[in-house]
């Protein structure tokens, strides 16, 4: 119904220029979300964080501040270039999903089959869509990461991170793909993008009497105390040479080592049932104990070989548990336990068997509760009377210095998948450049300015603290994909996390570069020093080439704008982008230009189902606004949860969401242009209703929040309009011009046809409407709610009387009004002595006193009633009297102030 009306204001505002920024005397407001990948169409998650984004921007411009909302896209790194390999192949399983999911034409598709061709009809695609779904975005500051201009700045900013000794050369862990032969970093993952690399402490046993080591990779090698077995998978085993030891690895295990810098040779195969039985000795305590058989042991994680710690491990005492093994268990930790540890937590969590999934709970619980509080007891040697969290360390440094002990790297969940298809390991990789986020300055630095930071939600702010205390150096740069080339060595290119972290600051100079007033050879190292960092000199810059005037009008503009005031994104981006870009920025900007604010939003799931670019389903914005319209797409993913909750997308929601625009779009069309009439109670009450919802909208909105913003802006003051008009208002005019104002963030175009219909300036462009408490009538609301809380009570005596003809009301008598009104004043007790000096019957005062606290004096009460007699004619279809004669006497004595008495009479 929309189309035609969103394309029209879509142009309008294109040609009007109403969003491209320039700096002036008004406050500047910078907003920013991040720029999309473009490895296919734009999705429901982009149409959340980016419509969120657009809702505030001009929320924000309403309220008189200067937007600047820019967008960019973001084509470095390996899944375009794997993306363009599997098209290139004819990938059916790529075909199908890009067709089916990212709604690609088949004849399209298969003509992608370079990067350059995916950038270009995917910048294409989701600038249309963006377009049409009418973001306020500054178009004119657009670039692509693979811009000449913006390398030379990615190479500015490296140099600047290395001059500062953030960037060094060294081997470290990595998630590593072998078909590409390069790190991956969650951009760059199908699957697992959540997966972190955990660093296993793998505790040596020997077996009896042999050369062999049994390798039990474990998180918690202070339990190396209570181990009374060992665990092996009844099924094959390899004994390899690693580093000159000969181990036992499962088949997994040993694909693994290959990639971690060891000296490693297959030896031969052999059946671990044969070890069943026999024994190994326990490093550090000598003591011989058996090896034993169990299913739950995956042979995927880490070495396949697990030590046993029933006292403190919730799998192994259930194990022990189910084999009947006649093992005691060894209880080395106390943290306020009566009873063996791992017994406690199963029996209260009433743990059944190996497969109870309450048995990952328990282990959990355990853990976190014994690393916290838990000490270690006398059987622990000289570790005794230490903190499980101190012990934990002082144990695993021993066991590695007396060569008991060795590393294994795993990924913290599985599978972990490369946009390639292959299967990523952990690497262990040698001369690669890494960002040292471990550096403890440069953390504190950002500790510190993460508390002057405002987070929405607030509570997210304990979870970046975490993620920053925990953050480790990362590695920034790979050998294959698109990106810029470490400018000192320029066999790696700079990897798509580590290009896209200051990129805010960009936009300004994107606005100059896309004029053609700034080049990429301009854009030196000393005129980026002056600009972004006022160091330097002048003078220096004008080594760029450019003209004074023209340096000094882009500083200007940096100077006017930076820093960000609103970075707005998806929670997923928490332990990656946002940290970096809170990371980079500290390390090279001065405290003023360092992001003012970030807000986080939830994920949106498919009709309960978790979208997914690789494998489905997905909605795209393209096909979303092929059925729904802009408006409505923007409405709906606005409403359908709060900021930080997760959403879901159900089309039979959307559908009903479409039907009520529809009807609010045909009212206000219907009554815009009619000339108010004599104002009324009535309408006093809907100006009055109004004003709550403009101060709930706005709340809402200083907060982000999205849903409650929109029920209140939409639904709240929808259904106080339905009630106005079926009591019979007639000028609901009175509100339409600053609803249409009210709405106009969420449901921008047509917002705007509405508005033109009495004026000629955006609506876009308007101020918000203002919160006037003068407009708060109390009393024209109590009356409103006084006679719809009537209306439910005589439909309820209705329905008891068959053939209903008269419905007689008795509004409470003078007496009981004024006794309650003392009460009010000064206190039940003087009410009551007020009315024993009156001539009223001791029963009734009895009787009215019981039901004190259910009565709520309403002015005018008769008069109210009186003045609504044919409302009630009307909604009830029956007469309606105030002729309290033909009420019998025991039921007006049931009238209270704000409760009258009704008879229904057949």
């Amino acid at each position: 119904m929309f189309k035609e009306i969103e394309e029209k204001w879509q142009k309008a505002w294109e040609n009007a220029r109403i969003f491209e920024a320039e700096p002036n005397e008004r406050q500047k407001f910078f907003i920013t979300i991040p720029y999309p990948y473009l490895n296919g169409n734009l999705h429901a998650g982009h149409t959340r964080t980016f419509t969120i984004g657009d809702a505030y921007a001009r929320y924000m411009r309403m309220k008189g501040y200067n937007v600047l909302f820019p967008l960019g896209f973001h084509v470095t790194g390996t899944p375009i270039i794997g993306l363009a390999e599997l098209i290139a192949k004819r990938d059916q399983r790529t075909l199908e999903v890009y067709t089916k999911f990212h709604d690609v034409p088949m004849g399209d598709l298969i003509g992608l089959t370079t990067p350059e061709r995916i950038v270009e009809y995917f910048a294409k695609e989701a600038l249309n869509a963006l377009k049409r779904i009418g973001y306020s975005i500054d178009w004119r500051r657009s670039f692509t990461t693979m811009d000449p201009p913006y390398q030379k700045f990615i190479e500015w900013q490296f140099w600047k991170l290395k001059e500062l000794g953030y960037i060094e050369k060294g081997s470290h862990p990595v998630r590593y793909c072998p078909n590409d032969q390069n790190p991956v970093e969650d951009h760059d993952l199908l699957m697992g993008e959540e997966a972190s690399i955990v660093e296993f402490t793998v505790i040596k046993f020997r077996l009896e009497n042999s050369d062999l080591i049994f390798p039990c990779a474990t998180l918690r090698p202070e339990t190396i105390f209570g181990v009374t077995n060992i665990w092996l998978k009844p099924t094959n085993y390899l004994i390899a040479k690693v580093d000159g030891e000969k181990w036992v690895v499962s088949k997994e295990a040993f694909e693994k080592l290959k990639f971690m810098d060891r000296d490693l040779e297959f030896v031969k195969e052999v059946d671990g049932r044969e070890f069943i039985g026999k024994r190994v000795m326990v490093p550090l305590v000598n003591r011989l104990v058996p090896i034993l058989p169990a299913e739950f042991v995956d042979t995927d994680n880490a070495t396949g070989v697990v030590m046993s710690v029933p006292a403190h491990a919730p799998y192994d005492y259930v194990a022990l548990r189910d084999l009947n093994a006649k093992i005691e268990p060894i209880v080395i930790i106390s943290s306020g336990n009566k009873d063996v540890p791992a017994k406690e937590v199963v029996e209260e969590l009433k743990v059944k068997d190996q497969n109870d999934p309450e048995l990952e709970k328990a282990t959990k619980m355990l853990y976190k509760k014994e690393y916290h509080t838990g000490i270690m007891l006398e059987n622990t040697g000289k570790f005794a009377g230490m903190k499980v969290s101190e012990a934990k360390d002082k144990v695993e440094k021993e066991l590695k210095e007396l060569k008991l002990a060795d590393v294994f790297y795993e990924f913290s969940e599985k599978p972990v998948v490369c946009r390639c298809g292959t299967k990523c390991v952990v690497k262990l990789v040698e001369d690669q450049w890494f960002l040292r986020y471990s550096d403890e300055h440069w953390k504190a630095k950002v500790l510190e300015h993460l508390e002057r930071m405002r987070i929405i939600p607030e509570y997210y702010k304990e979870e970046f603290r975490n993620k920053i205390e925990w953050l480790k150096d990362k590695a920034c740069a790979r050998r294959k994909g698109l990106g810029t080339k470490i400018p000192w060595d320029k066999e790696w290119l700079i990897e798509s996390l580590s290009d896209s972290t200051i990129y805010m600051c960009y936009y300004i100079l994107a606005k100059f570069i896309n004029s053609g007033e700034l080049k990429a050879e301009n854009i030196t190292k000393e005129f980026l020093d002056y600009v972004l960092l006022d160091k330097g000199s002048l003078e220096l810059a004008k080594s760029s080439g450019l003209s004074k005037e023209t340096i000094e009008k882009i500083k200007g503009e940096f100077q006017y704008w930076y820093p960000v005031d609103l970075r707005s994104s998806g929670k997923d981006l928490v332990a990656n982008h946002l940290l970096f870009y809170l990371f980079h920025h500290v390390a090279l900007f001065s405290e003023k230009h360092l992001p003012k604010a970030i807000a986080v939003n939830g994920y949106v799931s498919l009709e309960g189902q978790k979208m997914s670019k690789s494998k489905g389903p997905l909605l795209t914005m393209k096909k979303a606004l092929e059925i729904y319209g802009a408006d409505v797409t923007r409405l709906y993913i606005l409403h359908s949860a709060e900021y930080d909750s997760d959403a879901d997308w159900k089309s039979r929601e959307i559908e009903g969401l479409a039907s009520n625009l529809e009807r609010f779009y045909s009212l206000v069309s219907d009554h815009y242009s009619r000339d108010p009439e004599k104002i009324t109670t009535l309408d006093r009450w809907l100006i009055s209703r109004f004003n709550r919802a403009v101060k709930e909208v706005r709340e809402a909105m200083d907060k982000l929040q999205t849903r409650r913003a929109v029920n209140y802006a939409f639904f709240e003051i929808m259904n106080d309009v339905r009630w106005y008009l079926r009591r019979g208002g007639k000028n609901l005019s009175l509100i339409l011009d600053d609803w249409i104002k009210l709405l106009a963030p969420f449901a921008p175009h047509i917002c705007e046809e509405l508005w033109h219909l009495k004026h000629s300036t955006f609506v876009s462009l308007e101020s918000y409407p203002e919160y006037d408490p003068s407009k708060i009538d109390e009393h024209a609301e109590k009356a409103e709610l006084y006679i719809a809380k009537l209306l439910e009570d005589i439909k309820e005596v209705m329905k008891f009387v068959e053939k209903p003809k008269v419905v007689y009301i008795h509004p409470a008598e003078e007496w009981k009004c004024k006794a309650f009104e003392i009460a009010n004043e000064k206190g039940i007790g003087e009410a009551m002595k007020w009315l024993s000096m009156q001539n009223i019957d001791k029963a009734e005062i009895a009787n009215f006193s019981k039901k004190f606290r259910s009565a709520e004096l309403i002015k005018d009460e008769k008069k109210i009633i009186e003045e609504n007699i044919e409302f009630f004619e009307r909604e009830l279809q029956i007469k309606v009297s105030l002729d309290s004669s033909k009420i019998p006497v025991e039921r007006k004595r049931l009238a209270m102030p704000g409760k009258p008495a009704i008879f229904v009479s057949s």
